[in-house]
């Protein structure tokens, strides 16, 4: 079940300030900005950003990163009681990878109309066909996470 952005809490609003840091940081190695962080009892376990083109790497989205470093600190591929804050709606990619890990929890802050697997184009993480329903709540410090990826693009087409 998706939940619009005044469900928010203080606690969402700094982790999701702690992804914009690392979206901001993919846009400095000049891959598109997107942060993700995963979090679990309030305390940070992993972080990643895009650097598909960095690494060479089609699968190294945010999320994907961030998901592999955690794996690694807890010793284990089930994340069970994660939640995960990225910066853009995740891909159908991603939001597989989330549902494999069993992530508790997706909070993104951008929609992506054209590539959107939590709602928007395709709703991965909420579809009763597979054996794990992740909770979402979407729009969390939407403007921001908005304006890098507008930003970003309108400078590439320059």
């Amino acid at each position: 079940m998706a939940h619009n952005a005044s469900m928010q809490t203080k606690q969402d609003i700094k982790w999701m300030q702690h992804a914009i840091k690392l979206a901001q940081h993919a846009e400095s190695i000049d891959e598109v900005p997107v942060g993700a962080v995963l979090v679990k009892d309030n305390q940070l376990i992993a972080e990643g950003w895009n650097q598909p083109i960095s690494s060479n790497d089609p699968s190294a989205h945010a999320e994907v990163v961030a998901l592999r470093a955690a794996a690694q600190a807890l010793n284990n591929y089930r994340l069970v009681d994660t939640t995960l804050y990225i910066t853009l709606e995740p891909c159908a990619m991603c939001a597989g990878a989330l549902m494999h890990a069993r992530v508790k929890r997706v909070v993104f802050g951008a929609s992506d109309p054209r590539t959107g697997a939590a709602g928007s184009v395709f709703n991965i993480l909420n579809s009763t066909e597979l054996n794990h329903i992740i909770d979402i709540q979407q729009g969390v410090l939407q403007q921001e996470c908005s304006a890098l990826l507008t930003r970003f693009f309108k400078n590439k087409r320059k």
